[in-house]
């Protein structure tokens, strides 16, 4: 093969980075335990932390090699300044779920070094979805993901909800992945082509009935990954059973790759075909904001609210979509970087319900935090403020950013409805800083909180409080990303 024939690599340098790192720390785990019995806890903190380093430096590597808009390995592979957004999201998510998980593991006698490898692996294939431009590489780059997703979510052996939770995902995620796979070949079959670009050629505008049923499996796929109703069953479970750090690494970067991914499908090759995948979206939307918002009223579990309230999330992310134009995916792109933020915060903060050095997870377990734990009662609440939509905090103008694309697109139903969960979400959410500041202190939480988890918090909490000071940089991102993404 002459060297002329041979694939740009450029492009693809963070992701092959990231996967030469998660073989070198896994080899470096085996031997290291080999030498050094019974030190498992020490290993699995140093390869923690190096994979911590190989995401930052991963997100270094991404934001050297993109520029203009390059596909490589055939076409199959496109690296833009969209993809760029979404790694950058995925990998800080990624990282920052490792540093809050460290604690949790070395108590819970779950120290392995695997954990952090399984992350790298799931990011190599977070990467690999957002710019896939292929059918095929982007079912390689959602099962790589899917795989190491199954194994963390049953981490925790010992424990039946657990494995039941990796069990489910499993099982549940298989079906979702059955749905891609025929609606692509359906796609195939009518198109002659699994190529993003050729598939947009070939239709050209015009509606193939089979095309549009097989994009409809596709988009089913997706709203399982991303969680959207009415493909939402598998979260509550998954979510309650699996590892809380866990629970916060599935509730962020899975989710924002997936919904980049998303994004991506309906917006290039199906582009034009805005009608057909608008009505869809639309029903994910409604759907996902009144079952989140309805279904997490009745929750004394807080793993199992967040649970909804990250399907309440998603409706309202996919209103940008719905609106179907330029401000609308600026606005799904603005939402998610707020929402991860958000939702990072309080899992570090629900990281730290800890009793006699024993997890608890009832809403009630948090009754007068604020007389034992003022500083960490203040970023709960804070937290819960910005997920209901309190101004000024960061959650407001995300809200207001989807809204308003909705209405300027004439979506006055889609908005309405928004507002309306809005409002009833915001029950449950002040009803956790009701318990908080209101309840009697009856059995206090330990008073050591980790320092990890006191770093998330606190830079969470700036980034949410602070927001509106400085949304600039936020903002020209999610400009620039759509505008590569649309072609200009």
């Amino acid at each position: 093969m002459s060297p002329a024939s041979l694939p740009n690599f450029v492009p693809a340098v963070p992701e092959i980075f990231l996967a030469a790192a998660a073989m070198a720390l896994l080899m470096l785990g085996v031997l290291q335990r080999a030498v050094a019995v019974g030190e498992q806890v020490r290993i699995s903190r140093v390869v923690t932390w190096m994979s911590v380093l190989a995401l930052l430096l991963a997100i270094l590597l991404a934001s050297a090699v993109t520029g203009t808009r390059i596909a490589t390995f055939g076409g199959m592979f496109v690296n833009d300044g969209f993809a760029l957004f979404f790694k950058v999201l995925a990998l800080l998510a990624t990282a920052l779920s490792l540093v809050i998980s460290m604690g949790y593991l070395e108590r819970h006698d779950i120290a392995r070094f695997e954990y952090a490898v399984l992350y790298l692996f799931a990011a190599v294939g977070m990467m690999m979805m957002v710019s896939a431009n292929d059918l095929i590489s982007l079912y390689v780059g959602l099962e790589l993901q899917s795989l190491a997703l199954y194994v963390v979510a049953a981490f925790q052996r010992d424990d039946s909800r657990s494995t039941e939770a990796g069990l489910k995902y499993f099982v549940l995620s298989a079906l979702a992945s059955g749905f891609i796979l025929y609606g692509s070949s359906l796609v195939y079959g009518f198109t002659g082509t699994t190529n993003f670009d050729v598939i947009a050629r070939a239709l050209d505008g015009t509606p193939v009935l089979g095309v549009v049923f097989g994009l409809v499996f596709v988009l089913a796929g997706l709203a399982f990954k991303v969680s959207a109703a009415p493909f939402h069953m598998w979260t509550p479970d998954v979510y309650e059973g699996a590892p809380t750090p866990v629970t916060a690494f599935f509730s962020v970067a899975p989710k924002i790759a997936a919904l980049g991914l998303l994004l991506r499908v309906v917006t290039g090759p199906f582009g034009d075909l805005v009608q057909q995948w608008q009505q869809v979206i639309w029903i994910a939307s409604v759907l996902s904001m009144v079952i989140g918002a309805f279904a997490a009223i009745s929750q004394r579990n807080i793993k199992r609210l967040m649970a909804y309230s990250s399907i309440g999330h998603i409706g309202y992310a996919l209103i940008g979509l719905a609106a179907g134009s330029r401000d609308g995916l600026e606005s799904v792109l603005i939402y998610m970087a707020i929402y991860i933020t958000m939702n990072l915060g309080t899992f570090a903060a629900i990281l730290c319900m800890r009793r006699s050095d024993r997890m608890v997870e009832g809403i009630d377990d948090l009754a007068g935090l604020s007389k034992s734990h003022p500083v960490l009662a203040a970023a709960f609440a804070l937290m819960m403020f910005s997920m209901a939509g309190i101004p000024p905090l960061a959650g407001f103008f995300g809200k207001l950013y989807v809204f308003k694309a909705a209405i300027t697109a004439e979506f006055y139903g889609l908005a309405v409805i928004g507002v309306l969960t809005s409002v009833v979400a915001a029950f449950y959410y002040l009803r956790i800083v009701k318990v908080i500041y209101f309840d009697n202190l009856t059995d206090a939480l330990d008073r050591a909180v980790p320092k990890n988890l006191t770093f998330v918090l606190l830079g969470t909490s700036a980034a949410i409080l602070l927001f509106f000071l400085w949304p600039d940089p936020l903002l020209a991102s999610s400009q620039s990303a759509v505008a590569s993404l649309l072609g200009g």
